[in-house]
């Protein structure tokens, strides 16, 4: 990657290179039945619906509207409805840019849904500040778990396919005091490797990065 790129576009290129292909007792969520989820991710969300996260930091909302991003929409939705997003970690918080998460503090579980892909969508909406998104690689279709909120207008985002699919109606400011001290992950930076997040989960994350905040509970409202 050439160093004379510009800062904007170098996030951006890492942001489609970072996803892996690539609570006192810690905010460990509970054990979820592996068989229900990775059977029954394929419900269609309603048409707009608002998702409740209890983080480590406190409540933030964010309203999905399907007609957006359908197929990231109903992702997100089964995501939260089966408890899949419980006790993940905001492992790549990058001051200015956004704030990624995602990845099960189970190694089983992410494993499980790791390649349980889904079909791109055209992109509908912008990448503006508080606009929640599917992180994505630089293959077509390779959207997963891995979602991205927008801390800063991210609009060149928009012609490399990132889709968003709801956005932040309450509780921004949450989002933007998400512990960001740790930055980019590694290797190129000093935050978390998602390899080593894939195989070894929260405890990884707990014992190295203890300052990451996390979500205590993701559910539906209404």
């Amino acid at each position: 990657m050439r160093k004379a790129m510009g800062t904007t576009r170098l996030l951006a290129l890492c942001l489609l290179l970072s996803v892996s292909a690539c609570g006192d007792n810690g905010g460990e969520a509970e054990p979820i039945d592996l068989a229900a989820v990775s059977t029954n991710l394929e419900g269609t969300a309603p048409d707009v619906f608002r998702a409740r996260f209890e983080t480590s930091k406190g409540d933030f909302v964010v309203e999905v509207t399907r007609a957006w991003s359908p197929a990231g929409a109903d992702r997100f939705y089964n995501l939260v409805s089966h408890g899949y997003l419980d006790g993940v970690r905001f492992f790549r918080v990058i001051e200015g840019f956004m704030a990624q998460f995602g990845i099960n503090g189970d190694p089983e579980l992410a494993a499980l849904l790791r390649e349980a892909n889904i079909l791109d969508d055209p992109v509908v909406e912008s990448n503006t500040r508080g606009k929640m998104t599917f992180a994505k690689t630089g293959q077509p279709n390779s959207r997963s778990t891995q979602i991205f909120i927008n801390l800063a207008p991210n609009t060149n985002l928009d012609a490399l396919g990132f889709s968003p699919f709801g956005e932040i109606v309450e509780g921004m400011e949450v989002v933007d005091q998400l512990y960001s001290g740790y930055g980019e992950g590694a290797p190129g930076g000093m935050g978390p490797g998602q390899g080593r997040i894939q195989a070894e989960g929260n405890t990884y994350l707990n014992a190295e990065f203890p300052n990451l905040d996390y979500v205590e509970r993701a559910s539906i409202e209404g």
